[in-house]
């Protein structure tokens, strides 16, 4: 037990870390959206549960340390509609502090903050690594050349490394992507460097399957390595918000494969699993702590922005429909709407707890540990 102490640690420290930042920018987005609203913010509080320390700001909002590190939440003022809170409360209501007393836009903008702050945290963090330690772009060094490609016939082998296409000097292999894609069937000067020799061939890149009809030129290569490119400030944060969003896109078709049945719901993954793998990141260093980081706030903003009632998308369904009626929905509605959004978070969890503890390695890791 001793032996493996270190890496419970280890697993429990940054599980907390990274939970508590993600959840802590989430609801700050919620907080700071409330005060540009003019909406008061009774409490804001990281975890659930009693609360281990407390403290009260200049403003009356309550700061809260609470037992239960699995998540936090902002209390904002009048949350509830007025008709369903006691006289002896709506009598201590701040006169055009609470949320209700808000429009519907006030209220969308601040339900949707909290999902936009962690697209914001994500995109800095990946700008963070951009800035520091670069990022990674491939080499126009070749690992493999596909049996009966194009470049095989031109004798193209692994280990060589493209200088320049059609006299024009290449570093990266996306330049060679970009160069190859738009002329298939027109031939093209490729300079290679082979055992520090540089030579020149031509080469006709083919068009790739399924492209006929706007013909797509490939040569039949994969790259073979990576180097670390360090970008200025602006170009980090520019590079770090389009990984951003390319993460987003490729979670969501990944949602969308799920529910289309082409990809295996075994990949959902739940808490005991994000303990896992924040536990393995620490134990690669804080670089892929902080990239896992990034990735997970990028999960937790779309997770958010589902129209599940009880998520912030849920709500945003619920004033969008508001905004188009010119009222809201009926209580009763409402209330059947949380009530069915309720059950299917609790269903969701408990599945993908159960994929934690039976795939993916969870079970057998947790037995590893305590074993």
């Amino acid at each position: 037990m001793i032996d493996v102490l270190p890496e419970v640690l280890r697993t429990v420290l940054a599980f907390l870390v990274v939970l508590g930042v993600l959840v802590f920018v989430h609801e700050l987005g919620h907080y700071l959206a409330a005060r540009w609203r003019g909406v008061h913010v009774d409490a804001f509080s990281i975890g659930f549960g009693r609360p281990i320390a407390r403290w009260t700001d200049r403003r009356g909002t309550e700061w809260r340390l609470s037992w239960i590190p699995l998540g936090g939440y902002v209390k904002l003022h009048g949350w509830a509609d007025i008709a369903s809170i006691p006289p002896e409360e709506a009598a201590r209501l701040r006169e055009g502090q609470t949320f209700h007393d808000k429009p519907v836009r006030d209220r969308a903008i601040v339900v949707a903050a909290g999902p936009i702050a962690n697209f914001l945290l994500a995109a800095l963090l990946f700008a963070a690594l951009y800035a520091t330690q670069g990022r990674p772009v491939a080499t126009t060094a070749i690992a493999a050349v596909s049996p009966g490609s194009v470049a095989e016939a031109a004798g193209i082998r692994p280990g060589d490394e493209v200088v320049a296409l059609d006299g024009r000097r290449v570093t990266r292999f996306e330049e060679v992507q970009r160069h190859i894609q738009p002329r298939a069937g027109v031939p093209v000067a490729i300079t290679l460097r082979r055992e520090g020799a540089e030579f020149t061939i031509t080469v006709v890149p083919a068009i790739r399957p399924g492209s006929e009809a706007a013909p797509v030129g490939i040569l039949g290569v994969q790259a073979g390595g990576a180097r670390f490119e360090r970008l200025d400030p602006l170009s980090a944060l520019w590079a770090g918000s389009l990984r951003m969003l390319a993460v987003s896109g490729q979670t969501l078709a990944a949602v969308g494969e799920m529910i289309l049945g082409q990809r295996s719901a075994q990949d959902l993954g739940g808490p005991l699993r994000i303990a896992e793998i924040s536990g393995q990141a620490a134990g690669l260093g804080l670089v892929a702590l902080v990239n896992l980081m990034a990735l997970l706030s990028v999960s937790l903003a779309l997770i958010n922005l589902f129209p599940i009632p009880l998520l912030d998308g849920g709500h945003l369904v619920f004033y969008a429909i508001e905004a188009l009626r010119g009222r809201p929905l009926p209580p009763r509605a409402m209330e059947i709407g949380f009530r069915l959004g309720f059950a299917l978070l609790i269903a969701l969890f408990l599945f993908a707890t159960w994929n934690d503890l039976s795939h993916g390695g969870v079970g057998r890791w947790l037995a590893g540990l305590l074993g």
